[in-house]
């Protein structure tokens, strides 16, 4: 598998006297140093990484953070920040040496405003995505990012590795959805950028810089999210489509008719859905009869109607043109949600079919139905009786282009070729211009990939930048960079 080879000499546990020093900034309540105690902080959820540390702390303020950041620059610690450690890249998991320490924003779960007049709230880093975007639905707004681990990824994370989603094709990125933020720096310094402008050219846009940095550049500890008027009107449904390309001209069609109103628009085969019917608790086909492909298209509108004869409308017209073979429409929000659980459960049941070879990869929309029909056959070729599952947000391009072991593969060895078929894919990916990283960051799986991929006067930069902002590369040493 492509993950940097852990070192194994393990550095000297931190003196306790320094240990002293960390505990008495967020209390000794906050400062985790049993290893029983520790263990959650020191994994991911694929188990690809384990981590050692001499200490976590838990500080429950901008201010603490900052206090522990000034002792750690001081004394020369290297500082793991994490925020609801579901990253899949390694970028939250401390190193095997045991040498840094691990500062969790967990505690910091303050909505600290809300301004439904300017559709604006600030909340600390450790407030999760549900937590926000319950708060926002209390205010009649939207925060319209949405991923699968909403219940316990976390605001600073999700800022940190820049996340996207099943509503990036609407409302964009977790960077688009920022005005201003708060930032710890590894001196200890905090920027106080929590403004809530929509329009500020006073110089650099200093907040571009710490998002998606994975916290390589400063620990960013609060920030001021956009919201949106909350829809009143939301329609979804489960249509069957014969290729990817029927898929992109539904997108098309879908777009040219409802424009922005095209709230997610989801692309799946039929052999991962068939992992799903096999293995999620009471899922079942909302249609009939089985298709090749399937998109899961909402839409989505702050007007109180009009939506289901768009979405009706716009598939009467896939029928004409035979880009559709069949659908089914949510009658109930029940139903809608019934429909994202078949396409937010794809992730997890791949594991129950055995290995997984995965990537997160992007290419210009036009060119998805290419690109899949390429990276099979090169799959294919290479091990006849593996089984691609391509799927994802074609509305913005990203596909999850995983590769499941052939049925009766022993997991350890097919995941030795997991090298080799990441070549393949990413060269492909290449040739279309694309990115091997459409949303899940670099951390620490794709580190040594990153250079092989990115301009090199690109790379000078971002080394330049980390050398100003963190000249003793304390701040999350060994990921991104």
């Amino acid at each position: 598998m492509p993950l940097p080879k852990p070192v194994t000499a393990l550095a000297p546990p931190l003196p306790e006297a320094l240990i002293a020093r960390f505990a008495a900034i967020v209390g000794e309540r906050y400062a985790i140093t049993d290893p029983n105690d520790q263990a959650p902080y020191l994994r991911d959820d694929r188990s690809l990484y384990h981590g050692r540390t001499s200490l976590v702390v838990r500080p429950g303020s901008t201010e603490e953070v900052a206090a522990v950041m000034a002792l750690a620059c001081e004394t020369g610690t290297p500082v793991v920040p994490q925020g609801g450690a579901t990253g899949l890249v390694g970028g939250h998991v401390p190193h095997e040496t045991g040498a840094e320490i691990v500062l969790s924003l967990n505690r910091m779960t303050a909505i600290r405003a809300i301004d439904p007049a300017g559709n604006t709230m600030t909340v600390d880093a450790g407030v999760t995505l549900q937590q926000a975007q319950d708060s926002a639905a209390g205010v009649g707004r939207l925060f319209p990012l949405n991923i699968g681990s909403k219940g316990s990824c976390t605001i600073g994370g999700n800022l940190s590795t820049n996340a996207g989603g099943t509503q990036a094709v609407a409302y964009g990125m977790a960077r688009d959805l920022v005005l201003g933020l708060e930032v710890v720096l590894a001196d200890g310094r905090i920027w106080h950028g929590l403004r809530t402008l929509k329009k500020d050219n006073t110089g650099y846009d200093l907040k571009h810089l710490f998002i998606g940095a994975e916290g390589t550049l400063g620990i960013i500890t609060a920030a001021v999210l956009k919201l949106a008027p909350a829809p009143r009107s939301v329609e979804a449904a489960w249509v069957a489509v014969p290729s990817p390309e029927a898929g992109l001209a539904l997108l098309n069609a879908a777009q040219e008719r409802a424009g922005p109103s095209v709230t997610g628009f989801e692309l799946m085969p039929r052999n991962l859905f068939e992992f799903v019917l096999r293995h999620l608790a009471g899922a079942r086909d909302p249609l009939a009869e089985p298709s090749p492909w399937y998109c899961l298209m909402e839409l989505s509108s702050a007007s109180a109607s009009g939506m289901r004869e768009t979405l009706e409308e716009i598939l009467a017209n896939g029928f004409e043109t035979g880009t559709v073979t069949d659908a089914a429409l949510s009658d109930s929000i029940d139903q809608r949600n019934a429909f994202w659980r078949l396409r937010e459960g794809m992730s997890e049941v791949q594991k129950l079919e055995g290995g997984s070879i995965k990537h997160d990869v992007s290419v210009p929309v036009a060119a998805v139905p290419a690109f899949i029909a390429e990276a099979v056959a090169a799959c294919l070729a290479y091990m006849p009786d593996c089984r691609p599952v391509p799927f994802g947000h074609l509305g913005d391009g990203n596909i999850h282009f995983n590769v499941s072991q052939p049925v009766g593969m022993d997991k350890a060895a097919f995941l030795e070729h997991w090298d080799a078929v990441q070549t393949l894919v990413h060269d492909i990916v290449g040739s279309y211009g694309g990115s091997i990283s459409a949303e899940h960051g670099i951390g620490r799986m794709k580190r040594d990939l990153l250079p092989g991929v990115k301009d090199p006067v690109a790379m000078d930069i971002m080394r330049q930048v980390k050398a100003v902002l963190d000249p003793g590369g304390i701040l999350n040493p060994g990921k991104v960079l």
